[in-house]
């Protein structure tokens, strides 16, 4: 008796996906590796350079929790002033959807989203409107939380006017 050639197929893979040979090792490694939370990220930000009217750095997010997780993509980034955390104008435009990835980050590892500014002062002042900047509320990927990092700088109040662009995280 010859049983047809998709038969033996299926039950080779059915043979080997019991002995757990056919699962690549990485899938089932992370499929067992939590995600990563707001509490398990500390969020802060490194200024790289400075050049015509930009300037340039990277939100930095660190594993603190002291066990592995796994994100990636984007966060959220927005100036916040006032002293109170209410948002200076538009969040940040997120660049380059075609490189998101997900990552397992050690306890102690981090990854980093760049981050280029537009300087305020390039726009005049009544389309501007400009306003004293605190710092960053970031939120880490798949976050309802956020947190703040200190940044002082100057933005526009005007929605319309896009001074931040962020690229998804990656590893340093």
């Amino acid at each position: 008796m010859h049983l047809p050639t998709r038969a033996l197929a299926s039950a080779a893979g059915l043979a080997l996906a019991a002995a757990g040979l056919l699962a690549p090792a990485p899938l089932a490694a992370a499929a067992s590796v939590p995600a990563c939370t707001n509490a398990d990220l500390t969020a802060s930000y490194h200024h790289s350079d400075s050049g015509m009217g930009h300037s340039y750095g990277w939100i930095v997010l660190r594993n603190t929790s002291g066990h592995a997780c796994r994100t990636g993509g984007y966060g959220g980034v927005s100036y916040v002033g006032e002293g109170d955390g209410t948002q200076i104008g538009h969040p940040a435009v997120r660049l380059d959807r075609s490189a998101v990835r997900s990552f397992t980050v050690k306890a102690g590892g981090r990854l980093r989203s760049p981050l280029d500014e537009v300087t305020a002062r390039n726009y005049p002042r009544h389309t501007c409107r400009p306003a004293h900047v605190d710092g960053f509320r970031v939120y880490v990927p798949n976050a309802t939380a956020s947190q703040y990092v200190v940044h002082p700088t100057v933005g526009c109040r005007n929605h319309h006017v896009h001074l931040l662009f962020q690229k998804p995280y990656r590893r340093p």
